[in-house]
């Protein structure tokens, strides 16, 4: 969809995006706060924000309690969500265009006058406990938070956040919420039709009662290598595992594109280097790699799940992909076909304002940039190999690796799969 950008800046400090989509019949918003986790007062208040967040569409100064407001919002299919990470809290929402501005209306009321109250404060304090606990059974979520703690970034296992819940008192909510929810730390992407309604946009924006506060920095940590973790369970009918190489500094998007490149030739597809022939010897149903791109560092993070007997042929697969990798072997041709799906995923990126949203979110509520969108394809296009194996090599070089695995199995076969990697 055509669309195009306009950054502004409210009186109160606040910054954003408008997105004007002129075919749009529907209008997507976020309002974004670096108030996520690590932005706990004490660490024994670690997971105080993703209480806040579930509190965020309860009580208000308009209505009694979550059902009402729920009611009234929802009445002709709006959408809305929120969600909390180690740095944000996003308040997402999504409309008809014919109701733009009784939805942007009662986003602002949820955000700018909650009434936090005991009832609901010990509800969500629960749902958040059950959310949690959910987790402990979802492998793939265990090991991550304890591959981010081995590595060094401040993060505690699922168990200690869970422990955190019982500390939170209503004066925290309220104390969190008036420091980190402030114009000068709110960030937002609106994405719709906007033609002749920018003014009307603004005004809104700025009648949001908010104190100025402060753009909070994201915190910097100091990243290291991490001996082999294995998180024991009984019950583990195979090995769920996830791996990590980092690099203390944010990649370029050209540089993350380019990873994305070696990631499809990688794991991208049935015929990848390493799903492709993992799958054609039977040796795993799926295996994936990303990169995770931050402020101050950026990660190669590698999953799956092996059964035990099947682990060290995989590894010795991964293991030897890299080491071409590494090695600058790889063909001209497999290069050209990543860039070709990246140029395909790219044209179909756009096709509702949310997917417009999120590209741009991407950026802007990280450090503030704002990616132009049209240069993407010849962004694609100047992906060479020397770049992708630079930063592979980088990636290995930096001395910042994890390794993380679930399951019944001995330590000493973790062990033995994370020295393969060691490459």
């Amino acid at each position: 969809m055509k669309h195009s950008v306009e950054e502004i800046t409210l009186k109160n400090g606040a910054r954003g995006l408008l997105i004007d989509v002129p075919s749009a019949s529907v209008m997507n918003t976020r309002v974004q706060f670096r108030a996520g986790l690590r932005y706990a007062k004490r660490p024994e208040l670690y997971e105080i924000s993703h209480v806040v967040e579930h509190l965020s569409f309860g009580a208000n100064a308009k209505y009694k309690d979550e059902q009402a407001y729920e009611a009234d919002f929802t009445k002709n299919g709006a959408y809305h969500n929120a969600w909390t990470s180690d740095f944000s809290v996003c308040y997402e929402t999504e409309c008809a265009d014919f109701e733009w501005d009784r939805i942007l209306d009662l986003k602002r009321i949820a955000i700018t006058t909650p009434r936090f109250n005991e009832e609901e404060l010990k509800s969500e304090k629960g749902n958040v406990r059950a959310e949690l606990t959910g987790y402990l059974n979802d492998y793939s979520r265990l090991l991550w938070p304890r591959l981010q703690t081995a590595i060094g970034e401040a993060t505690p296992n699922l168990r200690e956040r869970i422990s955190t819940l019982s500390n939170i008192e209503l004066k925290d909510i309220r104390e969190h919420y008036r420091r980190t929810h402030t114009a000068a730390n709110m960030r937002f992407i609106i994405a719709g039709k906007l033609a002749h309604r920018k003014r009307a946009i603004i005004k809104m924006l700025e009648s949001w009662e908010l104190k100025e506060g402060e753009r909070f920095e994201v915190p910097i940590d100091s990243l290291h290598s991490s001996d082999a973790i294995l998180i024991r369970r009984k019950d583990a009918s195979n090995i769920t595992f996830g791996f990590s190489f980092a690099t203390s500094r944010r990649l370029s998007d050209k540089e993350a594109r380019a990873m994305d490149c070696l990631n499809h030739i990688l794991t991208g597809t049935m015929n990848s280097r390493i799903l492709g022939q993992a799958r054609k010897r039977g040796l795993v149903y799926g295996i994936g790699s990303c990169i995770s791109n931050t402020n101050h560092d950026s990660s190669w993070d590698f999953d799956g799940e092996v059964n035990e007997d099947d682990a060290v042929a995989l590894f010795d697969l991964i293991s030897k992909e890299l080491m071409k990798v590494l090695n600058g072997d790889i063909r001209d041709s497999d290069i050209e076909a990543a860039k070709s799906y990246a140029t395909g995923r790219y044209q179909m990126g756009a096709q509702t304002t949310g997917q417009i949203a999120d590209f741009y979110a991407d950026s802007y509520f990280v450090d503030g940039e704002i990616e132009n969108y049209d240069h993407i394809p010849e962004i694609i296009r100047s992906i060479k190999k020397e770049d992708i194996v630079s930063l592979a090599r980088e990636f290995r070089g930096s001395n910042i690796m994890g390794f993380v695995a679930v399951g019944s199995c001995e330590k000493s076969l973790i062990n033995e799969l994370a020295d393969k990697l060691k490459i």
